[in-house]
């Protein structure tokens, strides 16, 4: 197969130089960008979410960045549907589609299919929550794998967002999430994808998240937020846990100062980037891993598209 034929993935931790990359292939190999991140995709929040510049979008075609307003629900599935008619139009115009992100609930969705599972009521599933809430993780997990033994092997003991999510699918629909797992299937050739996960050391993206909190700062970020406040978003909606949203909320209402404001921010960030790493070594064990400061060398030894 040659490279026409091929989608690019880049994934990595946050702030581990995605983007930049990301514009770098494209410009070689004669490629558009497709946004892998749940949060750039709301055109209200560009700072805090670390959207693309305006001179990078400028530089090569961004698809899927700052589209959708916070006030909007968008899943998975819905990302997942957009991608494939980017990446079918990108391919029409003999590009090459370079999805870059995160996420990687989308990446996983795009490379193994969207799994089916009927919608559990939210009345259902915030019993499920207030459960795991009384009893604790340790036990939850123990009553997890007595109703669906498939998730010994599957769950990490202390993974609360999955332990929860197999229990309520265990639970509606008399069907463990990992058969439903299996039912699932993709749209694309497994061999179409070049998978690409940027690889930084732990020290140095401290170091990193914490002069992007500061740019952020500088940038604008406390006027995005109260902009964004004034919209009044109703709780439930995942553009609330954007990064910086809540800790600016305490600087404002003078419960931190900026110092303080910096270093929350900063450490959300890195806990972020910590969950992110932690599904890579999970979820993405068959990605090609690139050292950070192997970059440059890698970009010139990737073949053009022509």
């Amino acid at each position: 197969m040659g490279l026409k034929s091929k989608i690019i993935l880049i994934s990595g931790p946050t702030a581990s130089g995605k983007s930049k990359f990301a514009i770098q292939l494209a410009k070689k190999i004669n490629g558009e960008v497709i946004n892998a991140d749940s949060m750039q995709i709301f055109k209200e929040l560009k700072i805090l979410t670390a959207r693309p510049h305006r001179n990078d979008l400028k530089k090569i075609k961004h698809h899927l960045y700052g589209f959708k307003s916070v006030k909007e629900n968008y899943s998975t599935g819905n990302w997942l549907k957009d991608a494939k008619l980017k990446i079918t139009y990108i391919k029409k115009k003999n590009k090459i589609p370079i999805l870059v992100g995160g996420t990687g609930l989308y990446f996983k969705a795009l490379i193994d299919g969207i799994v089916k599972i009927p919608d559990i009521p939210l009345i259902f599933r915030n019993t499920i929550r207030k459960k795991h809430s009384k009893i604790g993780q340790k036990k939850f997990y123990l009553e997890l794998i007595k109703l669906d033994p498939l998730c010994k092997k599957k769950i990490n003991r202390n993974d609360t967002q999955r332990s929860i999510r197999a229990y309520e699918v265990k639970k509606f629909t008399n069907k463990s999430l990992f058969d439903w797992y299996s039912e699932t299937y993709s749209d694309f050739n497994q061999d179409s994808f070049i998978k690409l996960l940027i690889d930084y050391p732990r020290d140095k993206l401290v170091e990193r998240i914490s002069l992007r909190t500061n740019e952020m700062l500088r940038d604008g970020a406390i006027k995005e937020a109260k902009r964004f406040y004034k919209l009044r978003v109703k709780k439930d909606l995942s553009s609330n846990k954007v990064i910086g949203l809540s800790e600016i909320k305490e600087y404002l209402d003078k419960r931190i100062d900026l110092t303080e404001l910096k270093e929350k921010i900063s450490i959300k960030t890195r806990q972020y980037a910590k969950r992110q790493s932690t599904w890579a070594r999970g979820q993405m064990s068959d990605w090609q891993k690139i050292k950070f400061n192997t970059l440059k060398s890698y970009l010139k030894k990737f073949p053009k598209s022509a």
